[in-house]
């Protein structure tokens, strides 16, 4: 069993940073890709930002120059910075892994439960 959890979301005003953690555990062999989706009230799941267990990233153009990931290999943690936030950030952000388990060594695909950034004046 492997599980995904989030946090630090909450309700920030226009301009203003927030710092999303997802740390992984269970019986986990290796993880190769994280990364971080977001869906917004009424409009599907978009890909927001993820990182190779390499370390390199990719970025959605909208969050270009103001969002950063980063992942602690050591500790199956991922980190999303968002700075400069705009109203259009509004969604539940959700982190995801592409991993390794095992017994049976297996590869899957997991999903936190997702946590709420609210971008308001």
């Amino acid at each position: 069993q492997v599980q995904l959890v989030e946090s630090g979301g909450g309700l920030v005003q226009p301009g203003g940073s927030l710092r999303l953690s997802c740390a992984a555990s269970g019986s986990i062999f290796s993880i190769n890709r994280m990364g971080w989706y977001r869906q917004a009230p009424g409009k599907e799941r978009e890909l927001v930002a993820a990182i190779t267990s390499g370390g390199t990233t990719t970025y959605a153009e909208a969050v270009k120059g103001r969002f950063t990931i980063s992942r602690d290999n050591a500790e199956n943690t991922v980190y999303l910075e968002m700075n400069s936030l705009i109203p259009e950030a509004t969604a539940v952000y959700y982190c995801n892994a592409g991993l390794v388990i095992t017994n049976p060594y297996e590869y899957i695909e997991v999903w936190g439960p997702g946590t709420l950034v609210a971008v308001s004046s």
